[in-house]
């Protein structure tokens, strides 16, 4: 079992994983750019165009930094702390009414979850090349 979850391609594919809705946000938002935008708007930040174009190319650009291994512990950490700036953003469960503040704040905690993922992938990535 030991040799089956440590092989490389298990290691890559967690990474896949934990990346994968970065990946994903960032292919709809570069092919729906309005919806983007509109999405920017829907949460006060401004200027919605370019912040939009910033967060496609940081959410492509942080996950390839870290499905490649290069400088992943950056990737890692800048994924980690715009995530919990999104979460911050996007779900403030303590401003809405039941049922909807039940479904926020499980995403909310789900996104805590991915940051601490963030912070485990930079850990171990310096822990390495301190070892080197």
């Amino acid at each position: 079992m030991r040799r089956i979850f440590t092989h490389p391609a298990v290691h890559w594919l967690a990474l896949l994983f934990l990346c994968a809705a970065y990946l994903q946000g960032g292919f709809n938002k570069a092919t729906d750019f309005a919806s983007a935008v509109a999405e920017m708007n829907h949460f006060g930040l401004s200027p919605a165009g370019p912040l939009a174009a910033a967060v496609i190319v940081f959410e492509f650009g942080a996950a390839l930094m870290i499905l490649t291994g290069f400088h992943r512990w950056l990737g890692a950490l800048g994924l980690a702390g715009f995530t919990l700036m999104a979460t911050f953003v996007a779900n403030r469960f303590w401003e809405l009414a039941m049922p909807e503040r039940f479904m926020v704040a499980n995403a909310f905690f789900e996104h805590w979850g991915l940051v601490g993922g963030f912070l485990l992938v930079a850990w171990h990535d310096l822990s390495e090349r301190h070892e080197r």
